[in-house]
Order: structure tokens, then sequence, then C-alpha cells
């Protein structure tokens, strides 16, 4: 289950990037050592633009964790595009972290499966599923439906005039499957009802945004490959 957790997971080697990134003197990285170590103001710095060029000038010669990585870039586009809210940032930004792994995207009923996966699939996989399963299935068709067209989108947009899911139906499927999510107990209790509210009401703005993450500046492992997914 994804939450909106990337920056409780930041690391040492994080924070040290931070520094050296921003400070450019002793008293500065002293300085930053003590904002970073409030949560309101660390938040404030991260949103820093020079953190996204040290990022993108620095490709593949990087040692921060992947949490921090989509973090920063994801908050960066959505700022762009106004939402501004860190919570579902920091949702999105998880979300990208999980689903940049292959078995990180795949369903919660396809658990002992492997291979190509579809959205029909999980979808007829509801209709057997308990209350508590049914939750965990809806929740990830709105995660891969925002994810494959929000990175994939070209890809899918290609797939579409072959008689595949254009993006209208994610962005419906994505929708519906968020909202329905969002008043479920355990959405509530995991202090997600509120993401999955605003997902629901802002798919196509987050979407786009992550349209954008994937053509300027996101570099996803090759092993990810949207033909597995789509």
């Amino acid at each position: 289950m994804v939450r909106a957790n990337c920056r409780e997971r930041f690391t040492a080697a994080d924070f040290d990037f931070v520094v050296r990134t921003l400070g450019r003197s002793q008293p500065d990285h002293v300085s930053l050592v003590d904002l970073l170590s409030d949560a309101e103001t660390r938040d404030s710095v991260l949103d820093h633009p020079r953190l996204v060029d040290a990022i993108l000038s620095n490709a593949g010669h990087l040692s921060i964790s992947s949490q921090f990585y989509f973090y920063v870039l994801a908050r960066h586009v959505l700022r762009q595009a106004g939402i501004n809210d860190r919570k579902l940032c920091d949702y999105v930004a998880s979300l990208l972290e999980t689903f940049s792994r292959i078995n990180g995207m795949q369903s919660p009923h396809l658990a002992d499966e492997r291979g190509r996966q579809y959205i029909s699939d999980m979808l007829i996989a509801l209709t057997k599923a308990t209350p508590e399963q049914a939750f965990l299935l809806r929740a990830h068709v709105g995660n891969y439906s925002l994810f494959i067209s929000g990175i994939f989108h070209e890809n899918t947009q290609r797939r579409s005039l072959r008689g595949g899911p254009d993006m209208k139906f994610y962005e419906q499927i994505g929708r519906t499957n968020y909202q329905m999510v969002a008043s479920h107990a355990t959405a509530r209790r995991c202090e997600l009802n509120d993401v999955y509210e605003e997902l629901a009401d802002r798919f196509r703005d987050v979407r786009l945004a992550l349209n954008q993450l994937s053509e300027q500046l996101l570099n996803l492992d090759d092993t990810l490959s949207p033909s597995l997914f789509l």
C-alpha cells in the first residue's frame, strides 16, 4: 500500500546532499543543519530550486535515496501546476518511488503471479474481493491509472490509436476509484482520505504535471518498460 511517507524516510545522505548543495560556507552549513532538524522549516528548505538543478546536473552520480529523488522532482512539477499540498506531493512521490520498481506495480490480486497486468483484470478481481481487498485493489487501480497516464503517456496515446485505452479512460477510472476509496474506513485510519479526495478532484492536473516530469526531468531505470504494463 502506497503511503505519503517519502519525507519520513529521508536518509543522512539526503540531508548531507541538501547541506552541500545549499551551503556556501561553514556557517551556512551549521544553519542548514539547524533548519533541517525542524519539520516545518525542513519542508521550506526542500522547496529550494537549487536542489532540482543539482539533481538534474548530477544524474547518475548521486548518493541520494530514491524517495528523496522522487520527492524533490515531484514537488517541483506539482508546484508548477499550482498543487501545493505537501502531503499530496509526498503521496505522489511515494507512488513514483514504489512503481519505479516492477514488483511495486503489481496488483494485490496478482501477488503470486507474474507478467502483464490489465485494468480489466483488476476490475474483475473486485467482484470476488472482501471489503479490505477491495480497498487495496481500488487504491491500486487509481495509482496504476495515474502512473501509466502520467509517466507513460506517450506510449498510452500510441496504443490508444490501435484500440487500447485512451487518456480519458485512465482519467475516469483513476478518479472514480480514488473517490471510492476516499470514504473507506482504512483511508481514514491511514489518514489518506484527504489525499484520495484531492487526487479524485485533480486527477488530470496531477497527470499533466507527471507528463512534464516524464518528458523533462525523470530518469527511470531502463528495465522499467511500459510494454510490461499496458
